[in-house]
């Protein structure tokens, strides 16, 4: 007969395991040293029975609380992009309200590696016992996950996904596979040797992972199917909106693209350039479902939206964390979110994430 979740013990895991009970409690409660194919083995027979111990029971006995720390751009407004993950993080957290959890947030100016790295510092003066991170910017990033390795805290990367730094788990898109995506439908909007362009909005682009994955998915689609086809590649900077709109019409007017692919959220500044000339004959892709580009996607300046679920991010984010660190169960190492493909035509079959 097949035990129920109750009738499980710790003797019954390391039975199966061949292990003795002391191993499997070290592992459960993550003390001591445990040879990491003996973890991997005990964790997958735990997965495997269904185990799940009263943490809840154990945390409340202990008084123990965990502190979990989240580290993201500061929106620019209130319905930013970077506002939506702290959504579902709440969500998630309020459903676990009964562990004893605390969850404190970190924001950088999403336009200075600086302070990226200054709020990094402050969060590991907090010893938190996991990271939710955006790594925006590569390089700090780098450097930041190789703190958190040498101190031993677990983390998850949402929205850029740097491969080989001893994440728990990533959650978000396959950035590569966006970029592949935009290039198929601008190809279907712009018949071919018209000539294309992509739009960085912001600076340092070398140092944003995720944008430039995406541009290398755009690319690499156009090599492998219209390597005739002529792509161009600009960085706008962010310091002023109206200075962007102006440097971006000079950009359109020496190279005269056809199609246009916005690798960020700010595609509105791009339709707005457009429909102040009337240049109904560009074709624009673009990223995010906020407000501003939702209007210009509506009013048609806009073809495409590409959209990646943020607060289902969040709310993922700190679930894995949570099942990890509290439960201390295995967690999924790369965790993608569907590309969704917005237009006016399904645009207000989408609600906020709740």
């Amino acid at each position: 007969m097949l035990k129920t979740d109750a009738q499980i013990r710790i003797k019954d895991i390391a039975q199966r395991c061949k292990v003795s009970a002391g191993t499997v409690d070290r592992v459960l409660h993550n003390r001591g040293e445990v040879a990491a194919e003996t973890r991997v083995k005990i964790m997958r027979v735990i997965e495997e029975l269904g185990f799940h111990p009263n943490i809840l029971a154990s945390t409340l006995a202990f008084n123990h609380t965990f502190l979990f720390a989240t580290l993201f751009p500061t929106p620019p407004t209130a319905e930013g992009y970077w506002s939506r993950p702290q959504l579902g993080i709440r969500k998630r957290s309020e459903e676990l309200q009964h562990y004893r959890l605390k969850i404190e947030s970190f924001l950088f100016d999403q336009f200075s590696p600086a302070d990226f790295e200054n709020k990094a510092r402050k969060m590991l003066e907090t010893n938190p016992d996991g990271v939710i991170l955006a790594p925006y910017f590569l390089k700090e990033s780098l450097r930041f996950m190789a703190q958190l390795r040498e101190k031993r805290i677990p983390f998850v990367c949402i929205d850029s996904d740097i491969q080989g730094q001893g994440q728990l788990a990533y959650v978000g898109q396959n950035s590569f596979q966006c970029g592949f995506l935009s290039a198929r439908l601008l190809s279907l909007l712009v018949p071919s040797p018209k000539p294309l362009l992509v739009l960085h909005f912001g600076k340092e682009m070398d140092n944003q992972n995720h944008l430039i994955q995406r541009e290398k998915g755009f690319y690499q689609w156009f090599r492998e199917r219209e390597p005739e086809r002529i792509i161009r590649t600009r960085e706008i900077s962010l310091t002023d909106p109206e200075e962007s709109k102006e440097e971006l019409l000079s950009v359109l007017e020496v190279l005269c693209p056809f199609g246009i692919l916005v690798t960020n959220s700010w595609v509105h500044l791009a339709a707005s350039v457009l429909e102040a000339k009337e240049w109904r004959h560009i074709r624009l892709i673009g990223h995010d479902l906020l407000k501003e580009n939702a209007d210009y996607l509506h009013r048609g300046w806009v073809d495409f939206l590409i959209c990646q679920r943020p607060e289902e991010q969040g709310y993922n984010a700190l679930d894995s964390l949570f099942r990890n660190v509290v439960q201390k169960m295995v967690v999924r190492s790369d965790n993608y979110t569907p590309i969704d493909i917005v237009v006016k035509e399904n645009i207000d079959f989408y609600k906020e994430f709740k």
